[in-house]
């Protein structure tokens, strides 16, 4: 005896040809078979645990289930915590999957007599008590109750737009699923804002998607298509509520014109007419088609763009005279007080009177060279009165004046606009009188000593200059340079 079997076998113990047969090794799986017929009833169904196993009637059974290791052996060797439900024929998924064995699995009962049918565990959680069957899997899945795969296109009823969202209690109140009201007005009468002005069939116009997706062509039907803020507009904006039957026609005809319904919102008060349309669009009324330049012959440009209308357009349109020119509109903004004439455009642009100045100084009275080129406007202009500045250097340059005016108040004739230090003036060539001998080096005020409004001229006499040197006093004449040269009073040209 190779050892006690297992306590379910042991009445078969004292037999050994009821699980072995003589040299005959193969033949103990059918012998096993004659007890466990359920499961060799699997076996050739290719159903349960072990009909579902690859090599199905090929493997021994003591492979798994060896004996003969005593009364409480466990031969079945099943581990629940790595056990496949997926080889059963019941694989759990969904909530199942998350379930303990027990929930199933009664103690003392076997494994393949646990219950598959929904109704056999979920009877209490049946909202429809019984009265849709007992196929659960029909409408619902293991992922929960809420979640429902019932085809309700196959019923005479098929669910689209906002139908399919929508719960089942809300057309199915208590469970009552025969003779279920089909006509938009069963359900949504509440919701007719139109209140029964359009009659009971409200797929004329509206949709499955929502009541505000309208189906109604309002174009074709009534000749004034929605465009723009038209389509954002609802119903009852043009058709109004007192209005009976506005809707069909019966009632009085609605106005099509822009008036008609906008007159309030016209900020221009009647001046421009009533043809809204020349010049604004559906799209709203800031968005106008008006093309200034070509309907008015005068292009809106910089800050003419963003002004309203009304600022400059202040009486009848199409009856009102405007001025075109800046100075009409802008003479009050004159800082210039009419000197610079009217063609403000000249220098101005229409962006901004004081930014991107386009003057051209060099096609003035006096161009700007060398140092004035980089000088600020202020300056020379300490107002906008740029006529009232002279172009006379000693306007602005007195304090630089070092001459104290001994030389005139022609600066330019010695001094250039690059720098004050930077002279021209060659008293050789641009006066009557060299300077030669003791002349030359003489600082200027030597000989310009006294201030003058004119030009820097003097007398080329030497008595003009040297009359006190005169010892003669007077009697040989003015004519110095007849006796005398010009390196010294000493170096005559007399010959004794």
């Amino acid at each position: 005896m190779p050892g006690p079997v297992v306590l379910a076998h042991a009445d078969a113990e004292n037999d050994c040809q009821n699980c072995h047969q003589a040299f005959e090794g193969n033949a103990q799986a059918n012998l096993c078979m004659v007890c466990h017929d359920l499961v060799a009833s699997d076996i050739r169904a290719g159903t349960g645990f072990h009909g579902r196993q690859k090599r199905r009637g090929e493997m021994e059974c003591r492979v798994c289930h060896a004996d003969h290791r005593g009364r409480s052996a466990d031969i079945v060797g099943l581990t629940p915590e790595i056990f496949d439900h997926g080889d059963t024929d019941f694989a759990l998924d969904g909530r199942h999957h998350a379930l303990a064995c027990e929930s199933c699995h009664q103690q003392g009962t076997l494994h393949r007599e646990a219950p598959s049918q929904c109704v056999s565990c979920h009877e209490q959680n049946d909202p429809h008590s019984g009265r849709l069957g007992e196929t659960c899997e029909n409408c619902h899945s293991t992922s929960g109750w809420t979640k429902n795969s019932f085809d309700h296109d196959k019923t005479d009823f098929p669910l689209f737009g906002a139908h399919a969202s929508a719960d089942c209690d809300l057309c199915h109140p208590a469970e009552a699923y025969n003779q279920t009201p089909s006509a938009c007005l069963d359900c949504h009468a509440s919701e007719d804002s139109h209140r029964g002005r359009m009659g009971p069939d409200c797929g004329q116009c509206h949709t499955l998607t929502s009541w505000r997706d309208a189906a109604f062509d309002h174009a074709k039907e009534t000749k004034f298509a929605l465009v723009g803020k038209h389509q954002e507009a609802r119903c009852n904006d043009c058709h109004l509520e007192e209005n009976v039957g506005s809707f069909s026609g019966k009632s009085r005809k609605l106005e099509t014109t822009c008036f008609a319904c906008h007159d309030v919102q016209d900020d221009h008060e009647g001046s421009f007419g009533r043809s809204c349309n020349d010049c604004h669009t559906p799209s709203g009324w800031k968005k106008t088609t008006f093309n200034h330049k070509r309907d008015a012959k005068y292009g809106l440009s910089g800050a003419h763009v963003s002004l309203e209308c009304t600022q400059c357009h202040r009486g009848v349109l199409g009856k009102e005279s405007l001025p075109t020119q800046c100075s009409e509109c802008h003479s009050e903004s004159d800082l210039h007080a009419g000197q610079l004439g009217a063609q403000c455009q000249s220098c101005h642009s229409s962006t901004s009177w004081i930014k991107n100045v386009s003057f051209d100084h060099d096609m003035s009275r006096f161009p700007l060279l060398g140092i004035h080129a980089v000088a600020a406007c202020e300056d020379c202009h300490s107002s906008n009165r740029f006529h009232d500045t002279s172009k006379d250097c000693l306007e602005c340059h007195v304090k630089d004046d070092i001459h104290e005016r001994t030389l005139g108040t022609d600066c330019k004739a010695c001094h250039t606009p690059n720098a004050w230090s930077l002279w021209r003036f060659d008293h050789d060539q641009q006066t009557s009188f060299s300077l030669r001998g003791k002349h030359t080096g003489l600082e200027c005020r030597a000989c310009h000593s006294s201030s003058t409004t004119g030009g820097a001229g003097l007398s080329p006499q030497c008595d003009a200059c040297h009359s006190l040197d005169d010892p003669h006093r007077g009697s040989f004449g003015t004519r110095c340079q007849t006796c005398h040269a010009e390196t010294s009073w000493s170096d005559t040209r007399i010959r004794r």
